[in-house]
């Protein structure tokens, strides 16, 4: 019973006085099927979504989209409202970092990282066997959910 608690537990992030990141959560719907784009992190490798620190004079979901276009090459709509919002380290220091769904409007084939970073095309299934953080697969799923209640 504790297990399948902790499964869908996610507590909210507040930390108003920490480091605060933003990213995206890329996402197009094709034959009637949310799919997720992911991208490589540079340092580990590992599968995540683009994200990085908070443009000057930027808002948090306007700086999300840059990162989206700087690290996966799309662009498209922007939500102004997190979909979740995960923990995570940077430089050894914790940092909260809000998603924002991105619904992909263009897709380029060249990329500012493009050279430093591979993305992918995913179904939520793949998506929870790619993500190593635990966190990232609730907030996907929980966007995943949103995004087909809607039709």
């Amino acid at each position: 019973m504790l297990r399948e608690f902790l499964r869908h537990w996610n507590p909210v992030v507040e930390s108003a006085h920490g480091p605060r990141q933003s990213g995206a959560i890329p996402y197009s719907i094709i034959d009637g099927r949310v799919v997720f784009l992911l991208v490589t992190s540079r340092r580990t490798g590992r599968w995540i979504y683009p994200k990085g620190s908070i443009s000057t004079g930027m808002t948090a979901w306007d700086s999300a989209a840059k990162e989206a276009l700087e690290e996966a090459g799309v662009t498209g709509e922007i939500g102004t409202e997190p979909a979740g919002t995960y923990r995570n380290t940077d430089k050894g220091l914790l940092v909260d970092i809000d998603l924002y769904p991105l619904k992909v409007g263009e897709q380029f084939e060249s990329w500012d990282e493009m050279d430093q970073r591979l993305r992918h095309w995913v179904l939520l299934s793949e998506a929870r066997r790619l993500l190593a953080d635990r966190s990232l697969v609730r907030i996907t799923e929980a966007l995943h959910r949103q995004l087909t209640s809607r039709r």
